[in-house]
């Protein structure tokens, strides 16, 4: 198998001598002796290891350990259209006047004092 230069942008396997296009993302989760493989995540984390799809079709993992493969399918390349639609309520809610409504102090005695904006009354 020929070494195919990495285009820019584009994460190769993390496997030695594999060149193919990454599609998995395999972490560990120590505390739990898990190794999770899910979707080709969207930052390369130095401690994840990103996999071609030959590579992660094949992942087995330590014995007492066990894999969790998250669904590899063919993820939505945009927004959904309740994802659009609940943010064009939340901009519509946003875009909306706010009216707030002030309560005047109800006056139960006589000011007998004033320092800065607090009053000290007096009910008698």
């Amino acid at each position: 198998m020929s070494a195919i230069p990495a285009q820019q942008g584009v994460r190769t396997c993390s496997r030695t001598a594999c060149s193919a296009r990454a599609v998995a993302t395999l972490t560990y989760v120590y505390a739990d002796s898990t190794a999770v493989l899910g979707p080709l995540a969207t930052f390369a984390e130095p401690h994840a290891y990103d996999l071609c799809e030959q590579h992660s079709e094949r992942l087995s993992a330590p014995r007492g350990w066990e894999v969790v493969r998250l669904s590899l399918g063919t993820r939505p390349s945009g927004p959904s259209g309740d994802d659009l639609l609940a943010l064009a309520d939340a901009v519509r809610e946003a875009a909306r006047p706010v009216q707030r409504v002030v309560e005047q102090p109800r006056e139960t005695g006589r000011e007998v004092s004033r320092k800065g904006h607090l009053r000290m009354l007096s009910t008698e």
